[in-house]
């Protein structure tokens, strides 16, 4: 209870202050002399991937005083993909700020991180690497699938391919309505490979969640067990001071980069661990990780990528059974959560069995890492694309740019049976990175224009500033830097411009000249401000958030980063 005492000028008045007022909840001083677990609370009633909260929270609170010590609660801000304007990405750095400022002004031994829905894993990360208290995170975890007409459905993969059929007329209106009560049957994340997902396997990798937390769907009741075995760790870490600079360390992010690739996974990712080593003195070569991505194969066959849900991965042994086949690549001496090194903890592992979710290494759904690093004249500062989830027949394209100078643009011409489109043509998106948007938005996924769409195109080449949910397909080139709102190459991309995607060789081309582009530059102009720009959080934002090479943090939250992963 001495931590962090409010500043009144007398240290003992503090205190008697502080154990005055906490007795007013009920608390006994036997109760208060045991060690105090802290415990994220981020349930929310419009997070639906937060909805077993409470009940996690008893679990992990049966669990601390299972080990002799006190849990206390304490409200955080909760971030949901579909209900955070304009984007959960444009809230991600103020929940990390929050996250660390409530760890570090709370009288807490050691903390639990509930995290689930897209951003908020990376945020508390980020927030309990900044305060370093010993921490322990774990997830709610994904939903079950649901059903339409004996199709099996999951959120949000085939919210994105249903909803492509519908717009080309292929589902009518009755149909879709009754596929959107079906898409997210229960509480929890999205349960395919989206950023969910794909954050939680690599937390376990990283080693800052429990060995078997990952997959475990929320409804079950070994989620609860999950969260009780949770608590019990956190008294121990705390007793231990085993901080999260000791945890999440150089090998450590090489081991979550190493499962990235083999998960096939969400491209979002690369901007959360970016953030995360950034708040440790780490930067991210994406050049070198790009490097890893020829040597490692996509193992995992789940949706977008593959056919399966999580739910399959959970029964197949989870992350264990991926890092089995992963183990020559992975830094096993690795320090991890539960006071044990990654090898260990995967020996511990129940034995492997037969199953078909998770490949052999010799025999991968995908030769290659998911995730293919880009450079050239038009991402200087590079680019990147999911390449496990694109059309084959697109790695090497050469079109005409279609160019949407904005959102609004887009939203207002997409659609439009006027507009000159072709399959072949490269759809071009400007001012939907982090300052343009603002807060790069999911919006990398543009849609098929509705006329291509109709006449059965599926996928064409789409290159903007933005991100891509995880849960989302297509040759689709994301992340580029710098953004157009900054002056990037992006922003001189005209209509009729040539441009090549070339995967196999990471190039991206913008084929005009170099005197030509030296014109254009000369005649641009920033985006004007909006009036909301000027006040606030978004004021901050602006002034503060730096490009995607650097995870999107606020420039004021990342030390020097002379330490390059992975090495």
């Amino acid at each position: 209870m001495r931590k962090g005492l409010t500043a009144y000028g007398d240290e003992d008045f503090s205190l008697f202050l502080r154990k005055a007022f906490i007795k007013a909840m009920g608390y006994s001083d036997e109760a208060l002399d045991r060690p105090i677990i802290g415990i994220t609370n981020t349930y929310s009633g419009f997070n639906a991937c937060h909805r077993s909260v409470p009940e996690l929270i008893e679990g992990i609170k049966r669990g601390v005083m299972l080990a002799g010590g006190m849990p206390v609660d304490f409200p955080t801000i909760s971030l949901h993909e579909s209900f955070a304007y304009p984007t959960s990405m444009y809230l991600r750095n103020l929940m990390s700020v929050d996250t660390e400022e409530m760890i570090r002004g709370l009288p807490v031994d050691a903390v639990v991180l509930i995290g689930g829905c897209d951003k908020t894993v990376p945020a508390l990360l980020m927030g309990a690497a900044s305060a370093n208290v010993p921490s322990i995170l774990m997830v709610t975890g994904p939903m079950i699938t649901g059903d339409h007409q004996g199709e099996r459905l999951g959120a949000c993969t085939d919210c994105r391919r249903l909803w492509a059929r519908f717009r080309a007329n292929d589902m009518n209106q009755r149909e879709i309505n009754e596929v959107e009560a079906k898409l997210a049957p229960a509480a929890g994340t999205c349960m395919v490979m989206g950023t969910a997902s794909t954050m939680a396997l690599c937390t376990e990798a990283m080693g800052m969640m429990l060995p078997g937390g990952a997959c475990i769907p929320a409804v079950m009741a070994e989620r609860i067990r999950n969260a009780e075995a949770t608590g019990t760790r956190a008294v121990a870490l705390g007793k231990e001071r085993l901080t999260p600079s000791r945890i999440m360390t150089p090998a450590a992010f090489e081991n979550a980069l190493t499962m990235l690739l083999a998960i096939g996974g969400s491209t979002n990712a690369i901007v959360h661990l970016t953030a995360m080593a950034g708040r440790l003195g780490m930067a991210m070569d994406l050049t070198r990780f790009d490097r890893m991505g020829r040597k490692i194969p996509v193992l995992v066959d789940l949706k977008p990528t593959g056919q399966h849900y999580m739910e399959d991965l959970y029964k197949a042994g989870g992350a264990a059974t991926i890092m089995r086949e992963l183990k020559p690549l992975l830094n096993l001496d690795a320090l991890t959560v539960n006071g044990k090194t990654l090898g260990q903890n995967i020996a511990a592992a129940p034995p492997p069995f037969p199953q078909q979710v998770v490949r052999p290494f010799k025999n991968p759904i995908f030769r290659e890492g998911g995730i293919a690093f880009l450079r050239g004249n038009l991402a200087p500062g590079g680019a990147i694309i999911k390449q496990a989830a694109m059309d084959p027949k697109l790695m090497r394209h050469e079109g005409r740019a279609v160019v949407f100078e904005s959102l609004e643009d887009l939203a207002n011409r997409v659609d439009d049976p006027k507009l000159d489109v072709t399959a072949r043509d490269v759809l071009v998106l400007k001012c939907a990175g982090p300052k343009g948007a603002p807060g790069m938005p999911e919006a990398g996924y543009i849609p098929i224009p509705k006329k291509l769409a109709q006449k059965g195109v599926k996928d064409m080449v789409r290159i903007s500033d933005a991100r891509m949910s995880g849960t989302a397909f297509g040759s689709i080139v994301l992340h580029v830097t710098p953004e157009s709102a900054v002056g990037g190459p992006l922003a001189l991309v005209k209509n009729g411009d040539r441009i090549r995607l070339d995967v196999p060789r990471r190039e991206l081309k913008l084929l005009v000249s170099a005197a030509e582009l030296k014109a254009r530059r000369k005649k641009w102009k920033a985006p004007p401000a909006r009036a909301e720009d000027s006040r606030g959080y978004r004021k901050l934002f602006l002034g503060s958030v730096m490009q995607a090479d650097r995870g999107c943090d606020f420039d004021f939250l990342a030390p020097e980063t002379p330490i390059r992963i992975p090495r």
